[in-house]
């Protein structure tokens, strides 16, 4: 037996089983966490948005929308933003205080920022509250009414610049509550408007949650959550690791080392010719892994120990051997087996059509044919060569075969497959067609699998027609409904098909 002496480019069982199970469990951590993160911030997020929506409602309810209509009127006045704009430059309040009380507004404006206060001291999630005269949808910026008693009373008045969340937006019929880093820092704010008693919206109520500190805790929260998933990938894989190398990995290579001790010779015992025995009982593929070898060792030391009695009788020998060659010519021609992958032959192909002549000939048969053609096998074998190539053509047959369960499938050329409808799956052609078709497709747009197990192809079907004389008219009107589908997949993804 020819011993495993090239090493090179070989990678093993042991490491591949090894980071498949890392990739898993560091999957299943981090989409946890992640989970959990996300699932965390929506649940505070909407706590913060009712917070701030109902303040903002409430709030907006305890206002006189008819005395915010004056002062709204008396602040946006050439009179009084001149009067603003010089007690802001003076830092002169009183200016502000001596306009409105001349105008009978002072005593409802301190009302409105004690209210402010009032409320702001019981509601500790509340960092601002004010009220605006909303600029409307297209504005970009809002004025200031009522602001907190700790505000200049110029600040009455002044045009703020909107956050860049708010351009565009009609204050007045927010659907929720709005979350934001500005310059005032992580807020979740909400409007509210305050109607007049003739149904006008005279001004909006603006409530601001402080959120910087949720912030913080959300960045501490996703570092003990990366260490976390760090902490239990490591001990997962470390408990992995341990039963992989038991019941898998020192099995495997406990078996390897005997393979290469295998010699098989003429007139040897199981232990001269070195036939494995280990002390492997697993009841499990491993276990009928070791078991096959063995019986396949065994088999051989037999075999040529049977040769080498039946040399003894040298025509019994020849006799036996012609026999065994007649045989095994007969089965190789029974079988017409694809030798890549273990369909049948285009051998076998041109047989079945044979049949299906003779029988279209005698009497009338249901049948179907359905042409099966890779796309990208060129640009994969050129790409990633010939052993990728036919890795890919086995794949493709092993879905064909997987949706056919019930009839023969051949392979007829290097990259094309035909299989026989009849009996079941000729009754749901139609059905296992289609099936194949998104199987396919299925499995071509799995972008994270290697390029040669993107498996694809086109699929076409013809079915036997009363007018029909041969199946070979059935194989043309297959193929043409292949070359239909084949077009679709290159419309779809590109003219590089094939």
């Amino acid at each position: 037996m020819v011993g495993i002496d090239n090493k090179k480019g070989f990678f093993s069982v042991k490491v591949k089983i090894f980071m498949f199970v890392f990739l898993i469990i560091l999957a299943i951590a981090v989409s946890t966490s992640a989970v959990t993160f996300y699932s965390s911030v929506d649940r505070i997020n909407e706590y913060y948005k009712r917070c701030a929506y109902d303040n903002a409602r409430n709030f907006a309810s305890m206002l006189d929308g008819d005395y915010l209509a004056k002062l709204r009127e008396a602040v946006e006045s050439e009179e009084y933003l001149s009067l603003r704009d010089k007690a802001e430059k003076d830092g002169n309040e009183e200016l502000i205080r001596r306009y409105l009380g001349e105008r009978s507004l002072w005593g409802g404006y301190k009302k409105v920022q004690d209210d402010i206060a009032l409320y702001m001291s019981n509601m500790t999630d509340i960092k601002y509250l004010y009220v605006i005269a909303h600029g409307g949808t297209d504005a970009v910026n809002d004025m200031y009414l009522i602001d907190a008693p700790d505000e200049p009373l110029y600040q009455t008045g002044f045009y703020e610049e909107r956050e860049k969340e708010l351009l565009g937006k009609d204050l007045t019929a927010l659907k929720e509550p709005i979350i934001n880093n500005g310059v005032w820092g992580n807020m979740c704010t909400a409007f509210c408007p305050v109607y007049s008693s003739y149904g006008e919206c005279v001004c909006v109520v603006g409530c601001d949650c402080d959120m910087d500190e949720i912030v913080s805790e959300r960045k501490s929260l996703i570092n003990k959550l990366a260490i976390g998933t760090a902490l239990v990938t490591i001990l997962i894989q470390a408990a992995a690791v341990l039963l992989i190398n038991k019941f898998i990995a020192n099995p495997l290579k406990a078996m390897t080392t005997e393979m290469e001790k295998f010699k098989p010779s003429e007139n040897l015992t199981y232990k001269e010719a070195g036939v494995m025995d280990l002390d492997i009982h697993n009841r499990d593929e491993i276990g009928d892994l070791y078991r096959g070898i063995r019986s396949m060792q065994t088999n051989i030391i037999d075999h040529l120990n049977h040769l080498s009695a039946l040399q003894q009788d040298k025509l019994r020998a020849e006799q036996d051997i012609r026999d065994k060659e007649l045989q095994i010519g007969r089965l190789s021609k029974e079988t017409q087996r694809d030798i890549l992958t273990g369909v049948g032959s285009k051998a076998a192909y041109i047989s079945k059509v044979n049949e299906l002549n003779m029988a279209m000939s005698e009497r009338d048969t249901e049948f179907a044919l359905v042409m099966v053609d890779m796309n990208k096998l060129k640009e994969i074998n050129d790409s990633f060569g010939h052993r990728a190539g036919d890795q890919y053509i086995r794949g493709c047959c092993r879905m064909v075969c997987e949706v056919f369960k019930h009839s023969p499938v051949y392979r007829i050329g290097g990259d094309e497959f035909i299989v026989v409808l009849q009996g079941h799956d000729y009754k749901e052609r139609q059905a296992l067609v289609s099936e194949l078709r998104d199987n396919f497709d299925s499995r071509y747009n799995q972008k994270e699998l290697k390029p040669w197990f993107r498996y694809s192809a086109a699929v076409g079907m013809a079915e036997n027609a009363s007018y029909d004389t041969s199946a070979e008219l059935v194989f043309k009107r297959a193929d043409r409904s292949m070359y239909e589908d084949k077009e679709r997949f290159r419309s779809k993804y590109g003219r590089k098909s094939r």
